[in-house]
């Protein structure tokens, strides 16, 4: 029996090095696109990196694309790549746009011309609801961005969607709501809270700035959901998916309970700081992941305080880091 291949884009960040670690256990032969860069970081897949192939490749260029497929002809590819740091996208809109936009075009279109076969995950996101128009948020809830980054997912969503009727391809887009990890990068405000915690109970900072406190999400753990990515694409049918816990916590709330896994009360040292509030900041996000559940059996096993307790243990086992 022919052995799986899967391609990843974006493997270096939290979610790739998760779903390489899964696709490895599953018996895949994983292959992650890395773009050439002064800055790039391998630390999320340094433990696995010798049993990847990486491929250089770029999501702003097509022939790129074109000859990544064309050399290891994966039967899965994950398109996990992305400018994905909402306030980023309000200073760089027109790099997100390339990238989260076009880039899924690109890859999607690579695909087409090397081999339509091919199945297709797109990484969507609970950031296009936005202003949602109900709550909880679907399949079938309209769309309302509020940044560039949610716009820019949109567009690759519905290009998802296009090709899927289009061209009859195998696309699946999961619209997961947010997860987090200890490899979340350092910008994301979940990632932030944990390593203030931390840093403070170690004497190594003082205090703690953080934008709108009463914003909510819900939050789910990374390794949950890859499950659901690689679920979506061993279906008879391709179909969209949300991807989400059901329940929705404050930014104030992780905060809070970040601060009691060191002992400490977060009131004394988080500060409200107006420089990270969003020009259009998204207010209440909650998914209603029953269909996930009926269609792929997946939900989520990691509750919410186990996922803040990972967290802060974490940066607290790594000072270095913290």
């Amino acid at each position: 029996m022919t052995k799986k291949r899967a391609l990843i884009t974006g493997v270096t960040g939290q979610d790739g090095s998760y779903l390489a670690e899964f696709l490895l256990e599953k018996g895949y032969e994983v292959i992650g696109m890395v773009r050439r860069s002064s800055t790039i970081n391998f630390e999320r897949i340094k433990h696995i990196q010798d049993r990847l192939i990486l491929a250089s490749g770029d999501l702003l260029d097509h022939a790129s694309l074109i000859d990544i497929i064309e050399t290891y002809r994966p039967h899965e590819v994950y398109n996990l790549a992305a400018q994905s740091f909402v306030q980023t996208s309000w200073t760089q809109a027109i790099f997100t746009g390339e990238v989260t936009a076009l880039g899924v075009t690109r890859l999607l279109d690579a695909i087409r011309l090397v081999d339509p076969e091919i199945r297709f995950y797109q990484a969507s996101t609970s950031e296009m609801f936005g202003k949602a128009r109900e709550v909880p948020q679907n399949e079938e809830t309209p769309f309302y961005p509020r940044s560039p980054y949610g716009v820019a997912k949109v567009y690759g969503h519905w290009i998802t969607v296009n090709y899927r009727e289009s061209y009859n391809m195998f696309t699946v887009s999961g619209i997961c709501f947010n997860h987090e990890s200890p490899r979340r990068g350092h910008e994301f405000v979940t990632r932030k809270i944990a390593r203030a915690a931390a840093r403070i109970k170690l004497g190594l900072d003082k205090d703690l700035h953080l934008g709108n406190l009463d914003a909510q999400r819900d939050w789910g753990y990374a390794p949950d959901y890859v499950r659901a990515m690689w679920l979506s694409l061993q279906q008879d049918t391709p179909q969209d998916y949300v991807i989400a816990t059901g329940r929705t916590h404050t930014v104030r709330r992780f905060a809070e309970l970040a601060f009691q896994v060191v002992g400490l009360d977060y009131r004394d040292y988080v500060v409200q700081d107006a420089r990270f509030v969003r020009p259009a900041d998204v207010d209440l996000l909650v998914g209603d992941p029953r269909k996930a559940k009926e269609v792929l059996g997946w939900e989520a096993t990691t509750s919410f305080e186990e996922l803040v307790r990972i967290m802060v243990e974490a940066e607290l086992s790594n000072p270095e880091n913290a």
